[in-house]
């Protein structure tokens, strides 16, 4: 049974269409004869939307209980027992009520999906987890309902639902989205015209990066190396000069000019020696780089323009943007430059910018490439100096009357063999000083035309010439092939030094290091494959590209062990010897990313169990002794009044019997907060959100506290707020209990409430000992009691209690000095008018269709 595949309508803002959208799909497939059920719909007596579900089956929906509310969710357990070939669930983020199979839908929907049935959903953009922040400082709104985006790309098509601001408010208008109590508050407050844009662009945004990867993927598996601008990509090459960061920054105008715009900037490691790249000014532009949101890339390559073509076919750019050249007017008798090369080898598809700078004609060393491999071009010219130029020289001298001597002609053939040697390498040399060593001995030696020798010194001066010129031609040769391990080992220096800084400051993850050690050594795919042990078969940990997939390092291109049961295999091609020391230290790094990552996992993992056993032995000792003093009193005066032996007076009855209560009630108070506490460090608390007034809450939560120590002062101006009336009123007890616990007797504690901007703020002053700085944050933390406070006291759970409800919300719990010594708690909640405003109407990401 293979898994089903998911489709997912994501909608670019709530009421777009999504629901309508989804059923419109459901009715398309049911008359094609596709078994198709409504497992979970939300139609919000919206008539549009509830007539499509008409003629489409529909499961029914489980029933629950939540603070003496019945909820319904999806029931799992019936559509599995149904099986149908689709199943349409609607809102992917939705959070399901407490006691639910799942905590979330979506993960229902990976159960459904498991099972080999085929999902319908929908999600609107400012769901996605990744965009929570985006998103409410557009809005206003911190979304509390989320799916990872992981869960969304995974899904096998995802259909983007669009409408235009002007148009989905004239819906809201007509009533289609909301009741019309509701539209005039949602059009002035999450609706407004540039709330909608901003969300449609982050939507367009997000699903072209979606697109993006459709792309690619079917460009690596159809083989397609022709340039597709389906979006445009910017490569900028960089050769470690300072004019690196103009190339950037123009690259990133040119980006923002074309939405969805990326910039691809690449340095490519030369092996001849002549770019002198400095690695502290490569790290600047890669900093600057990324922080105008592009990537940075580190290649090898001896051929300059043939590698930057490559990679920008690679990664399918549009755009080269490369600096005017530095070379000197002269320097261009040895070629037309990397620029004009890239440009002229580009083709069609790939448009060339030439940008120039301030380093523009002011040098950059040599020209000769002396170091490097010698090309076919390099051989054939040296094979033509060393031959053909001796040739040449002859016929000059032959048919010039000045008689220069038989040592200025010996020196003119020597300069062509060492001419030789610096173009073609050794053999073209030694052909050199052999074949000018005859045409030296035929035309010049008397008796000419002859390869005899009439005076002995000029036999000793052919000699001198042949061994000098060998002499010369092997110098030249040693020192270019020094020259060329040189420059190799420098290029490989600068790769391993930017890889050493990113994996020692734990900023490469183990895929990023596989997509460098690709694109380094231009392969197809690269895994890092690992067993525990010579019999275990291999596992992938990690793999990047679109190769084929390698299961073995037999069956790569290339193997590299990475530690007795670790390997990292390439394909793509077959690897030069030379490159494999780079590959080695890669191989490494990898092997050190890896367990990096385990050992980041364990040590969270650690951590969370190091929490667990701190908060359960404060817990025990809390069951040990605050629990049990209660008890023991309630113990003692219930004995005491069963006991047969003293006479209790009317006075002393009433006395034991309030002991009791009092010992109940502290005792009800320990567990409440000891459940609350555990509730949060779960996850488990869930704020159901609507508009109150604080003076309906505030004074509920004084019942705890003798009535003559506070002072309440919450006018009836204040706006409304947008909270969970259970939770303020539990948040607001626990801090005023805690402040009047350390309150010296008759000065009562303060409750005030006030309006600021787009908050609300309720402050409760006690005139206490009051807290050190650095322990304003700790009294927060569980199990927390500050100063000498007795064991009685409490557990210290009411403050970490009260900021977690507090978040839960949407707000915040700060501790502040009171002036002339005490400690001021700051509540801040969120007004239910303005920026901030949460409608009491059902959420906007709850109403979506």
């Amino acid at each position: 049974m293979g898994r089903g595949r998911l489709r997912i309508y994501l909608g670019a803002a709530p009421g777009v269409g999504k629901t309508y959208a989804m059923l419109s799909e459901a009715h398309r497939r049911a008359e094609r004869g596709t078994d198709c059920v409504v497992a979970l719909v939300e139609h919000h007596d919206r008539p549009r939307t509830e007539v499509m579900l008409h003629g489409l089956e529909q499961l029914p929906r489980k029933q629950l209980a939540y603070r003496g509310t019945a909820f319904t969710e999806m029931d799992v357990d019936a559509v599995l027992a149904r099986r149908p070939e689709v199943a349409l669930v609607d809102e992917l983020a939705h959070t399901n009520v407490l006691g639910s199979r799942n905590a979330k839908r979506w993960k229902d929907v990976e159960e459904l999906l498991a099972a080999g049935i085929d999902v319908i959903s929908t999600v609107n953009i400012q769901h996605l987890e990744s965009l929570g922040d985006v998103v409410e400082s557009i809005t206003g709104v911190r979304q509390q309902e989320t799916v990872p985006d992981e869960v969304v790309r995974r899904a096998d098509q995802i259909e983007l639902v669009d409408m235009s601001p002007q148009a989905l408010r004239r819906r809201m208008a007509h009533g289609n989205v909301y009741q019309p109590d509701k539209v005039d508050a949602a059009l002035s407050n999450y609706f407004r015209p540039g709330n909608l844009t901003a969300l449609r662009e982050l939507a367009l945004l997000w699903v072209a990066d979606r697109v993006d990867e459709y792309l690619r993927t079917y460009r690596g598996e159809h083989r397609v190396s022709k340039i597709w601008g389906s979006r445009e990509r910017i490569v900028v090459g960089l050769t470690g000069g300072p004019e690196g960061r103009t190339l950037i920054r123009r690259a990133a105008r040119l980006a923002e000019k074309g939405a969805g715009g990326e910039v691809l900037a690449v340095y490519i490691a030369r092996s001849d020696g002549l770019t002198a790249a400095s690695p502290k000014e490569l790290a600047v532009q890669r900093t600057l780089v990324e922080d105008l949101g592009g990537t940075f890339h580190h290649v090898v390559g001896d051929d300059i323009p043939a590698a930057l073509l490559a990679f920008a076919r690679g990664v399918n750019a549009t755009q080269i943007v490369l600096g005017s050249s530095r070379r000197k007017t002269w320097q261009y008798v040895f070629g037309p430059g990397v620029g004009a090369t890239v440009a002229r080898e580009s083709g069609p598809d790939l448009d060339v910018h030439i940008v120039t700078h301030e380093e523009v004609a002011k040098g950059r060393g040599l020209p000769v490439a002396r170091g490097a491999r010698l090309g076919r071009s390099r051989i054939v010219w040296g094979w033509l100096a060393g031959i053909g130029g001796p040739a040449l020289l002859t016929l000059l001298l032959t048919n010039v009357d000045a008689d220069l001597g038989l040592t200025n002609n010996m020196l003119l053939f020597l300069t062509l063999t060492v001419a030789a040697a610096l173009l073609g390498g050794l053999l073209p040399a030694l052909a050199s000083a052999a074949f000018g060593s005859l045409l030296l001995n035929w035309f010049f030696t008397p008796p000419v035309n002859r390869l005899t020798i009439a005076d002995p010194k000029n036999i000793l001066a052919l000699v001198i010439f042949v061994g000098v010129a060998v002499s010369v031609a092997s110098v030249v040769d040693l020192a270019a092939r020094r020259t060329h391990q040189a420059a190799r080992l420098r290029a490989e220096s600068e790769i391993l030094s930017f890889l050493a800084g990113d994996v020692l400051r734990g900023e490469t993850s183990l895929e990023a290091l596989l997509e460098r050690v690709r694109e380094t050594f231009g392969m197809e795919s690269a895994a890092l494959l690992e067993r525990a042990s010579e019999v275990e078969p291999w596992t992938c940990a990690g793999r990047v590209g679109l190769g084929p997939t390698v299961e073995r390092p037999e069956d790569a291109d290339v193997d590299m062990p990475a530690g007795d049961h670790m390997a990292l295999a390439l394909t793509g091609r077959v690897l030069p010897a030379e490159d494999r020391r780079v590959l080695a230290a890669f191989a490494a790094q990898a092997a050190v990313v890896l367990d990096r990552r385990r050992l980041r996992e364990e040590a969270d993992q650690a951590r969370a169990l190091a929490e667990g056993n701190r908060i359960r032995t404060a817990l025990l000792a809390a069951v040990s002794h605050d629990l049990r003093t209660p008890l023991a009193g309630i113990k003692a005066a219930v004995s005491s009044l069963r006991s047969d032996d003293v006479a209790w007076s009317e006075e002393d009855e009433a006395e034991l019997l309030a002991g009791i209560e009092e010992g109940a009630d502290r005792l009800d108070h320990l567990v409440g907060n000891l459940l609350d506490m555990s509730r949060l460090q779960t996850g488990t608390v869930s704020a159901i959100v609507r508009e109150i007034d604080l003076d309906e809450v505030v004074p509920m939560a004084l019942g705890g506290v003798p009535e003559d120590s506070v002072e309440l002062d919450v006018p009836e101006t204040l706006p409304m707020v947008a909270v969970d009336p259970g939770l303020l009123e539990r948040s607001v007890a626990n801090i005023v209990e805690n402040a009047v616990k350390y309150s010296p007797p008759g000065m009562p504690v303060l409750v005030s409430a006030s309006s600021i901007a787009d908050r609300v703020e309720v402050r409760v002053v006690d005139r206490g000992p009051g807290v050190p700085d650095d322990a304003k944050e700790r009294i927060f933390e569980p199990f927390q009691r500050y100063g000498d406070a007795p064991r009685g006291a409490g557990v210290g759970l009411g403050l970490a209690v009260a900021r977690g409800f507090a978040e839960a919300m949407g707000g915040t719990l700060t501790a502040e000095d009171t002036p002339g010594g005490g400690l001021t708690m700051v509540l801040t909640l969120r007004a239910a008018a303005g920026p901030l405003f949460r409608p009491a109407f059902p959420e906007p990401e709850r109403q979506a269709t």
